[in-house]
């Protein structure tokens, strides 16, 4: 069995943000173009913009999931493939780890780095059977999908009971000033340095999209709620800096200890 009856109760991530696309019907092609495009300069950009930092930082959360030797796991919205491979030194060679992504140019950059299984798909239609992951991961691609609910009922399906979900995600700040400081960095300062140093209009525009789509999310506690009322046991965010979200959840074991 592929795919279970899915919910009614679509929550979407944000509004429709027509600065980039007119409207819901045409933002997935818009976004995938977005990322395509802006694929050669991604891993580039996140190092300006984390100074450096954030793949010690994806290594530290990850670390948090327990993940062992010769377990499979799904790393949805793979991006250029950064959590994937690392995951990948995780489970070792018994293990597999699976790179999710709708854009064929973040795959590739994937496949590059060393990931050895890639998939181009959606979260919300995953192409696997049911209960077949220990750990599903999903790093700074909340925002990009269509529906929550659809998102999480599938990350449900595709987890063996007992297994992990692990969610990273950029959150506004709760302060006004830390909210206008991070809009100019991450609207401002990022977007010119990229189009200054990569030339790429279409990396640049990817960037101030990133932000705004940060702007608009939809509060913490409703993606918790959607988490939760997707099947999911026990709920819960970490926050670091006070921006950098980290939802951790599991599906219910077939025998509670």
């Amino acid at each position: 069995m592929v795919n279970s009856t899915p919910s009614n109760n679509k929550v979407a991530p944000h509004p429709v943000l027509t600065e980039y696309y007119s409207s819901e019907s045409v933002r997935r092609e818009r976004v995938d173009d977005l990322f395509d495009a802006a694929a050669e300069h991604y891993d580039w950009i996140n190092n300006v913009m984390s100074f450096g930092s954030g793949e010690r930082y994806r290594q530290q959360v990850l670390s948090k999931l327990g993940f062992e030797p010769g377990m499979t796991v799904l790393d949805a919205g793979a991006g250029t493939g950064v959590v994937s491979w690392l995951e990948q030194q995780m489970v070792g060679d018994e293990g597999m780890v699976v790179a999710l992504d709708p854009s064929s140019g973040m795959l590739a950059k994937a496949q590059s780095r060393g990931v050895k299984y890639i998939t181009q798909g959606l979260g919300e239609k995953l192409p696997f059977v049911d209960n077949v992951f220990d750990r599903v991961t999903m790093s700074y691609a909340l925002r990009h999908v269509a529906d929550l609910q659809a998102l999480f009922e599938e990350y449900l399906r595709v987890l063996k009971p007992g297994g992990k979900l692990l969610i990273l995600e950029i959150t506004k700040p709760q302060s006004r000033l830390a909210t206008l400081l991070l809009n100019g960095y991450m609207k401002g300062i990022v977007p010119t340095i990229t189009r200054l140093f990569r030339r790429s209009l279409e990396a640049q525009t990817l960037m101030r999209y990133y932000w705004d789509t940060i702007e608009q999310c939809v509060a913490p506690a409703t993606i918790l709620n959607t988490i939760e009322g997707a099947g999911f046991e026990t709920p819960h965010r970490d926050v670091t800096f006070g921006t950098f979200s980290e939802y951790i959840a599991r599906k219910k074991p077939l025998y509670p200890r």
